[in-house]
């Protein structure tokens, strides 16, 4: 889940202007809640079928969070969002509300999920393909996870965050399809959103330094056509302007004094070579 630029919808960073650095301690915290994050993800990918409701898979993760893990879903009654998990599917960019909108063959959608454990949370989102997707289709989502990984193999001591920006807006731009603008990743911690803000855009040798401890998510949104985008009414879900398909990854990383550790990885997860 995101952090916005101000103003574009309800997240805004729960913390007071500075990036935090965890203790040995808290990384051992986050390691747990990333973890637990990435069993739900891998849990639901046998749920995403034709027929089922985006308001079913938020049922079965929410109970599988509650009951089986022992812990908390974190975007239920944050800053007022009425559900456990996102659900954004097709030209929904982000924050989709589950709801009884019957998932259909070719379909593709985003599932974002942050638990707490313990105080400390793990965020991270996944693409899921409904049936078959087609050769477009699959190249986009391909393409939005290639600039995922891209932007998390930036991430060690020394290098600073606008290098991971411009890593994966090179990337995405040199592929014909757009970053978009207004939402971004975030530091993260025992808040949600925490500083600093991750934009997936920008100037290498800009921006904050990276420094081991440091824990935050990065999570492009990429859209097939432009990278315009509007908020619906209900105050939450963003969609393309001109109706494109929109896919979406997200890790939450732990800088380490090596270079970086991914917090949130899927049990059969293979990073692209």
């Amino acid at each position: 889940m995101h952090h916005p630029e101000p103003a574009t919808t309800n997240w805004q960073s729960d913390s007071a202007g500075r990036i935090s650095v965890k203790t040995a301690a808290e990384q051992d915290a986050m390691r747990l809640a990333g973890r637990l994050t990435a069993g739900v993800l891998d849990m639901i990918g046998a749920h995403v079928q034709p027929g089922v409701t985006t308001d079913e898979l938020d049922r079965i993760c929410h109970e599988y969070i509650v009951n089986v893990q022992q812990a908390v879903p974190a975007p239920l009654g944050y800053r007022g969002y009425p559900k456990s998990i996102c659900t954004s599917v097709n030209h929904v960019v982000c924050h989709g509300i589950p709801g009884d909108k019957r998932l259909k063959q070719g379909d593709i959608v985003n599932v974002d999920v942050t638990v707490i454990k313990d105080g400390f949370h793990g965020d991270s989102s996944r693409m899921f393909f409904v049936g078959k997707a087609a050769p477009h289709v699959q190249r986009l989502v391909d393409t939005t996870y290639e600039a995922l990984w891209r932007g998390i193999r930036v991430v060690r001591p020394g290098a600073r965050l606008g290098d991971i920006g411009s890593t994966i807006q090179r990337f995405v731009e040199d592929n014909h399809y757009s970053v978009v603008r207004e939402y971004c990743g975030h530091g993260i911690g025992r808040g949600f959103h925490e500083d600093p803000q991750v934009l997936h855009y920008g100037t290498a040798g800009t921006g904050a330094l990276l420094t081991p401890g440091m824990t935050f998510t990065i999570e492009p949104m990429v859209n097939a056509g432009r990278r315009d985008v509007r908020l619906l009414p209900d105050g939450w879900t963003v969609v393309t302007r001109d109706h494109s398909l929109s896919a979406q990854w997200e890790h939450t990383l732990l800088v380490t004094e090596g270079g970086v550790e991914v917090l949130t990885l899927g049990a059969n997860e293979r990073p692209p070579a």
